[in-house]
């Protein structure tokens, strides 16, 4: 259990409730009409690995994560149930199967049914991913040209021909956030940004395409006319059956029906918490720092581009187009990183000794020896690092891409381990230019970044982003711009703003601007830039 509460009196509201299911853990956020966040709380939930690439999840458990924590929240903040009006949720898009009556089922040789969630960093159905794109679909066009194992099709063909009396027993396929709004309203309506993003939807057309799940051996879905996947689509913020059941808000501790929003994939809640400030959203890219990283782009005509996922309609600000790029692995890649350094125990023994994350503890370690945030990438002086431990999501739709590391030598102390760090996160930041590069030349430039997610709280982590895209990045006045999203859905769905811009604009706010470091920092970006590029297709070219 981990809580937060900001001090002050709270006062008659109303207030908004925003609750974020990442990979690791379920928050809950409570919010005033000024998006400042009153309390929060969070539960841990468990990741099941099974053989292969195979990483699964709990439906129960999650559920139950997000009640423990909502009633924590509400009754840190001492705020009446009676006061909130309106509640959203935003999750990992990750599958979950459900029987009838909502029984959990076992997707995977555990054969466990709580173990009932496929999660999305699951690789298991790489083989489904490469026959579908060999189809050359249509609705590929919408994602990038590639299907990527992350999203739900290639898992449910998985399902279909490895666990065939499961997918036949299957009443429900949910996207996480789906199943969320499902457990808390018992409506089946499907969310414009789940279905659009991850499972083919075409929400600019309304339909989903019969001929696709034919073609890729899942026509029994379109022959029940979808009945399983989604009859009712509904664009995030829309408000749910008759709010809240009396289980549900009985769970919650709130009042039965209480507004509950259509929801939104996490990154993308985090998106709508950010991309509103200073400006339109057509001008700011979105970039939720996380365990993985997603890149999001609004324009109000669709742009394709290459190994970029979309364009898709209405899946993030309602009536215009989204490009969602990122890295499969960020924050998750630093950790891998860091542990082979044979000085990873002894920092992490002084980290905790000072009361400090490893990765705080060597961002100080670095301002320190360099003298200033910009100044700390000359630390990297010699190490490249290309941090694709689990593939390219971005710009090349690449499952099989894998890591390079060149210029490590032979040292063993903690200032080696910095340096490390430090040409971790510049590669970081490489990867991030590298799809503003490719999506600027597809006709979707950027002006600003908009920095979300727990990886990205660092102001060394924030400038040097900046210095190695050469962009101008926002840091939003909320901590927690994803609960804020999440909240921002729930605004809308109660009736509190007309609509998604409106929130947006009265709820988010700009806390601090980074701006890219000129002349000697930027030429030295440029050259560590150009190494990056040519490591990273040396890597793809010799496998």
């Amino acid at each position: 259990m981990n809580t937060s509460v900001t001090a002050g009196s709270t006062g008659a509201g109303p207030y908004l409730i925003g609750v974020d299911v990442g990979t690791g853990s379920a928050r809950a956020g409570l919010f005033d009409l000024s998006g400042r966040m009153l309390a929060s709380a969070k539960r841990d939930i468990s990741l099941f690995r099974g053989p292969g690439a195979m990483v699964e999840q709990s439906s129960t458990e999650i559920w139950a994560a997000v009640c423990a924590s909502v009633r924590e929240a509400m009754h840190k903040a001492a705020v009446a149930p009676e006061a909130v009006a309106g509640i959203g949720f935003d999750a990992t898009c990750s599958l979950v199967v459900l029987g009838e009556k909502g029984k959990p089922l076992p997707v995977g040789p555990s054969e466990d049914p709580e173990r009932d969630i496929i999660v999305w960093m699951d690789h298991r159905a790489v083989d489904q991913v490469e026959r579908i794109n060999a189809g050359g679909y249509d609705v590929l066009r919408y994602v990038g040209g590639i299907i990527s194992p992350e999203m739900e099709t290639p898992k449910l063909l998985w399902l279909k021909e490895n666990r065939q009396q499961v997918f036949d027993a299957a009443w429900q396929f949910f996207d996480l956030a789906d199943f969320l709004t499902w457990r808390s309203t018992g409506d089946l309506a499907r969310s414009t940004c789940t279905v659009t993003c991850k499972w083919t939807y075409l929400a600019h057309e309304k339909r989903w395409d019969p001929g696709y799940f034919h073609g890729i051996g899942l026509g029994m879905l379109a022959d029940e006319d979808f009945a399983r996947i989604g009859q009712h689509v509904v664009e995030p913020g829309t408000p749910l059956g008759e709010g809240l059941t009396q289980q549900a808000a009985a769970e919650l501790g709130l009042v039965a029906g209480t507004p509950v929003a259509a929801g939104m994939i996490d990154a993308h809640a985090g998106g709508i918490g950010t991309v509103g400030v200073d400006g339109p959203p057509e001008n700011n890219l979105g970039y939720v720092f996380g365990t993985s990283s997603c890149t999001m782009t609004s324009t109000h005509e669709p742009v394709f581009v290459p190994g970029v996922w979309g364009p898709y309609f209405s899946a993030m600000v309602p009536g215009m187009w989204l490009n969602e790029g990122g890295q499969s692995a960020a924050g998750a890649a630093i950790e891998q990183l860091l542990s082979f350094h044979p000085a990873a125990g002894e920092a992490g023994e002084l980290a905790k000794a000072r009361g400090l994350s490893l990765p705080v503890l060597l961002a100080e370690l670095a301002v320190e020896k360099a003298g200033g945030f910009s100044e700390a990438a000359r630390l990297a002086d010699g190490l490249h690092i290309v941090p694709e431990f689990l593939g390219n999501r971005a710009p090349f739709a690449d499952p099989h891409a894998r890591a390079a590391i060149v210029g490590l030598g032979m040292e063993r102390d903690i200032g080696n381990l910095v340096a490390l760090y430090i040409a971790g996160l510049c590669g970081i930041g490489y990867g991030l230019r590298q799809i503003i590069d490719v999506q600027a030349a597809a006709g979707a430039p950027i002006d600003r970044i908009v920095i979300s997610g727990g990886a990205g709280q660092l102001d060394l982590v924030r400038q040097l982003l900046a210095d190695a895209t050469g962009k101008p990045l926002l840091a939003t006045r909320s901590e927690e711009p994803v609960l804020l999203g999440a909240a921002i859905l729930g605004s809308v769905a109660g009736g509190v703003f007309p609509d998604m811009r409106a929130a947006m604009a009265a709820l988010s706010a700009t806390d601090r601007t980074y701006r890219p470091a000129g002349s000697e920092t930027a030429a030295l970006h440029a050259k560590r830039y150009d190494a990056f590029q040519r490591l990273q297709t040396l890597a793809r070219e010799i496998r």
